[in-house]
This record gives C-alpha cells, structure tokens and sequence, in this order.
C-alpha cells in the first residue's frame, strides 16, 4: 500500500522524547522466556532484543521504535550483538529457542545488513527453532535464502493485529489481510513456520467488539496456517495513543476484557494461544486480585486450556470469595 506521509507525520509528532544512544555492539535487553513448544513441551527461549535502525513503518499503535536508532547499524554489528547476549545469557539451564526481535523486521536491509545473514545463522546453529519478526512485505528471497542457512528450524512471527479491516488500515500499518495471508502461505511452502501477533482492543475498536474481533482474529490466523497466535493488550505510551484517548478513539482493555478475550481465543484456537503478561498490572484496577488473576493467566498459556475465572470482592469483577 501507498505510504501516508501525513499520517506518518502526524504520528511521529506526538512520541515523547527518547534517547537512541545505544551500543550498536550490544543488544538492548537479553532474557529468558518459557513457553510451550511445538510438540506441547514447556520450553526456555532465550530473547535477544536487538539494536538496529528503525523500522520504515511508523503504526499507530507500536512503541518499538524507542528501542531503536536512526541509522542501519555497521556490518558485523549484529553478529557482535547475538555474540554478546550469548555469553550474557541469564542462568537456568539450555534454551532449545531463541528469539532474534529487532523491533521491526529481520529482513529488512536497513535493520539487519544482508551480508551478516551467514554469520547470524553460524552463531544460531546450536539451537533447535529461530524466531525473528517481520512485516509481510519483507517475507520474500532473503528469508528462503536465511532458512536454506539454517539447520535450526525457523519461524516467522508477523503482526497482524486486527482481522478489522477498517481498523487495521487505521493503523497505519499499509498491510492487508490478503498480504498478511500471501506471506504465510510463502512461509508455509518454503517449510517456515509462522506466528501472528492479534491486538486486543486496538484503537478505534469499542470494548463490547474485542471478544468478537478477537475470535476472528484467531480463527484467521490458524486458517492461513499459523501454529502460534500471541495476544497483545494494546498499552499507552507512544504519545498517538494517548492523543487519541483524549478524542474517545482509545483506551486500554481492562483486565477483565483481557482474560475473557484469552478464554474465547482458547476456545476456538487450532494451534497454541498465548497470552503477553507484559505490564499486566498497567490493566488492573484492584491491587488485591492481579496476582491471582496473573497467576491464573500464566497457567493457562502453560495449559492452554481455559481455568475457572478468579472472583474478587473488591473490586468491580464478579464479586465473590478472594
């Protein structure tokens, strides 16, 4: 799709200040994540959030691109950062996984330069699955090229965010649900796997339609062929959001919305479901049940399975026995 220079002008007006100063040697963060695998096996990946150039898109809805810089990182950078997050990987044991995110798209030149893609997969070679992140319109040659490289599998995560159509186009995400459903159909035929990434109640949607657009939303997904849905409660903090939160086009879900959105994407999924418990206290308003409430969420992306609902006296959920 064409891009909107005003749009992408608008947005990026309203980020609030943030420092880009980061060593292009060195990965932002590195940590580890458990997760169920593909064979239904809890698994350890370790995630290194990498540094690189900002991603072409500006969405309305991303706050990645504090996390980057305004220039394509030097060749051999990147291998230095994968390096460096390997020897300072968090203790607990072997990771089968590990998870490359750069804020933006792996296959994208200005991000990750070309010619580091044989050193990245020698440096990998020791884990069993690569995920890295990429926007449908870079699924292409470098990414059959990068999976020829590896003898680990790889997998492709991709955001699609909304089956909504009025609202994904919104976002300013210059992607259809067509594209989205090219790209995994590609991933699939050059033996890929993918990942999708659905927001919950992104702007623009009403919170009485998240449950409805959140059913659709996965069952879209796992008709194109995706094994692992991840749902996303959409957050402030990038400046457009809260603009938009003062004209009544945005809030973030409750708690509430969130699990019952996690209950009814379980229900009708066909491959694994989890949940981002990132921040989940910025969605609670009752400090007596969120650990409760957060330990029953982690549980069932352990179990994939719905858990009977925590009731709280406190607060305005159903009230009744915690």
């Amino acid at each position: 799709m064409r891009s909107d220079g005003a749009q992408d002008s608008w947005i990026a007006s309203l980020r609030p200040p943030v420092n880009r100063d980061y060593d292009w040697f060195r990965p932002h963060a590195v940590l580890l994540e458990e997760e169920l695998d593909a064979t239904r096996q809890f698994t350890r990946s370790l995630v290194v959030f990498l540094v690189n150039r900002e991603c072409p898109w500006k969405c309305l809805e991303c706050d990645l691109w504090k996390f980057t810089t305004l220039e394509t990182v030097p060749a051999g950078a990147i291998p230095r950062q994968i390096e460096a997050a390997l020897t300072q990987a968090p203790p607990g044991g072997p990771c089968p996984q590990i998870k490359l995110y750069n804020s933006g798209s792996f296959f994208d030149p200005r991000a990750i330069p070309p010619g580091d893609d044989p050193a990245i997969a020698g440096l990998v070679d020791s884990f069993a699955r690569v995920i890295v992140e990429s926007h449908p319109a870079f699924v292409g040659e470098r990414c059959w090229r990068f999976r020829e490289r590896l003898r680990p599998r790889l997998e492709v995560a991709m955001g699609l965010e909304t089956v909504h159509p009025d609202i994904l186009r919104r976002l300013n995400k210059r992607m259809t649900l067509d594209d989205f459903a090219r790209a995994a159909a590609g991933l699939r035929d050059h033996d890929v796997d993918v990942r999708a990434f659905l927001l919950l109640q992104p702007p623009y949607m009403a919170e009485e339609e998240v449950l409805e657009w959140t059913r659709r939303g996965v069952g879209f997904a796992f008709d194109n062929g995706v094994s692992v849905a991840s749902l996303i409660p959409t957050r402030l903090g990038n400046g457009a959001l809260e603009k938009l939160a003062t004209e009544g086009h945005f809030a973030p879900p409750s708690l509430k919305t969130i699990e019952q959105s996690f209950d009814a994407a379980l229900a009708v999924a066909r491959g694994r479901v989890f949940l981002d418990l990132w921040d989940l206290e910025k969605f609670s308003n009752c400090p007596w049940c969120l650990e409760p409430r957060r330990q029953r969420l982690r549980d069932m992306n352990r179990l994939q399975s719905v858990l009977p609902p925590i009731h709280c006296n406190r607060c305005d959920h159903d009230a009744a026995t915690l």
